[in-house]
This record gives structure tokens, sequence and C-alpha cells, in this order.
């Protein structure tokens, strides 16, 4: 059966499940303290949208996109459970966040990553994000990169 992607509730348990999985991930490469996560109740907020990876009905994977004002858009939660990884899932729930954010009149797209996270850094810039400085109120720091993306 083909992956699934879809928008929906992150107020589920197999999503509230894959977001605590993809938490812990982070918090093993990150110091908590440059560890920026939403909630599942953040995501839930009217200001983001979350895209939801399934295989078979179980979710594998997921994505945001987190609205700022009227055009900047922030790609948010993105995480791919390790079964599922090296099958352009990222690459695909990324794809869907710059649509949606193109249909919507945004005209930029950012975003925040670890320093211990080369796979990711591989799906933005297959993307076509380019590493930045800082963006929005993220610090600076050793243990973040950014991207960004004119759209």
């Amino acid at each position: 059966m083909a992956i699934e992607i879809a928008i929906e509730t992150p107020l589920q348990d197999d999503v509230r499940a894959l977001v605590e999985e993809l938490n812990a991930t982070l918090l093993e490469l990150t110091p908590p303290e440059h560890c920026y996560h939403l909630t599942v109740e953040q995501m839930a907020g009217a200001d983001t949208t979350v895209f939801i990876a399934r295989d078979d009905g179980q979710a594998i994977g997921c994505g945001a996109l987190k609205r700022h004002d009227a055009t900047i858009g922030e790609v948010k939660r993105m995480y791919t459970r390790p079964s599922h990884r090296g099958r352009k899932i990222g690459a695909k729930i990324v794809e869907r966040v710059e649509t949606l954010a193109r249909q919507e009149g945004l005209k930029r797209l950012v975003l925040e990553t670890g320093d211990r996270h080369p796979a990711a850094w591989t799906v933005y810039e297959r993307a076509g994000f380019s590493r930045c400085g800082p963006v929005l109120d993220y610090p600076d720091s050793e243990w973040s990169v950014f991207y960004e993306k004119s759209l």
C-alpha cells in the first residue's frame, strides 16, 4: 500500500505517540534548552497545519506549517520513523507544506533544525532551501542550523 499524506489533527493518540518519539529522538542529539518543540496542543492551533504520513493506517511521519504573519511560514515538527526512512517521506511532506504556503500567498519559508541532523539538511537542500542566519526569534546557537526559501 502506498504512503498517504493528509492534513490531520495532532490530537490523536497515534500522532501524540509519534510526536513523543520525535521529541525523544531530538533530545538524544540536542540539549533540552536548545530544542524548540511545539506541543501537540500548540500544533493544533489555528496558525498551524499538520501533515501526517500513514502507511496502512499507521502514523509514520509528520511535518507542519506554522504561520508567523501574512508572509512568513515555518516548517516545524518534521519526522519520519526509522522504519520508513529512505523513502522520501520527509521530502513529500516538505513539498506539501510548501504547496500550502504558496496557495496561502506566503512569501518565505524558514526553519530551524539541529546541528546533528545531516539527513534533514539533505531533505531541505534538495527542496531548494538555503542555509541562512538565525530566523524568527531563535537564538544564534552552535546547536542550530537555519534554512530559508523564497516562494
